[in-house]
């Protein structure tokens, strides 16, 4: 058995448009979510979030508080049902305010552009998504 693997990720606003990615990798690949990725040992929650989001996007910010945390549980495609999930991840997003800079797709991202809240919905996104990036702008 694995442990969970803790995660963050950068839900950054920007008036009311939130920044997203397109991922590159594994789980969700191909899919529109929030910059992120796992805690490094001995980093801070809100330092994680913003070194995830400049590795990924070249954005600077300012972490603001954690506003939700999303079990994720990915299972092999061919999982029976019932089974156990192959990785357990433990999400904590991070409500982010934009500082500086033009988002460009490095790292792991595909893509990486600004989405009016309008928008998120006809998304091909991750689990999530526009539900968090409306509690991000409300938090405001």
């Amino acid at each position: 058995m694995t442990l969970p693997i803790a995660c963050v990720l950068a839900v950054v606003c920007r008036g009311d448009e939130v920044l997203l990615v397109k991922r590159a990798n594994t789980p969700d690949q191909g899919k529109w979510g929030f910059p992120g990725g796992k805690i490094e040992f001995g980093e801070t929650v809100p330092a994680a979030a913003l070194r995830e989001l400049r590795e990924e996007t070249g954005i600077e910010a300012e972490a603001r508080a954690v506003i939700e945390v999303i079990d994720f549980f990915d299972h092999k495609p061919v999982s029976a049902p019932g089974s156990l999930p192959d990785r357990h991840f433990v999400l904590i997003a991070v409500r982010c305010d934009w500082v500086s800079g033009a988002p460009v797709a490095a790292d792991d991202a595909l893509d990486a552009r600004w989405w009016p809240i309008a928008e998120i919905a006809g998304l091909e996104a991750s689990t999530d998504v526009e539900r968090v990036a409306r509690m991000a702008i409300a938090a405001g």
